[in-house]
């Protein structure tokens, strides 16, 4: 098996433990440049919060969007757009992968900023 068949196979067993709980969920995708992040209803239908390294409110707050920091700024984005929606509790979809590097980084902004997972 190729890496990304691996990491969508571990995603889709997460997606659909979350779907089962019925959780509002915040997703991640990255990619080598930029980093995105949504959350949305229980069962996916609708987006009630997102932010990314190329949403024009966050793009100016970093030099590069590939990297730490920019991802600890998507996080406290989501987080503050999340409460505003009023939503403070979320399951965490770190999409298949591994829980270091960026996706820790976005997932600890969010904490420190009020959402709880």
């Amino acid at each position: 098996m190729d890496k990304k068949i691996s990491r969508l196979r571990r995603a889709t067993k997460t997606r659909s433990r979350i779907k089962e709980s019925g959780k509002v969920r915040l997703s991640v995708y990255r990619s080598p440049r930029h980093i995105y992040a949504q959350v949305t209803s229980g069962d996916g239908s609708v987006v009630i919060a997102s932010a990314s390294t190329l949403s024009s409110d966050v793009k100016d707050l970093f030099k590069n969007a590939g990297n730490i920091e920019a991802a600890e700024v998507v996080g406290k984005a989501i987080a503050e757009s999340a409460t505003k929606a009023g939503v403070t509790k979320v399951a965490f979809d770190r999409s298949g992968y591994k829980y270091h590097g960026r996706v820790k980084a976005l997932a600890d902004a969010a904490r420190e900023n009020g959402l709880e997972f």
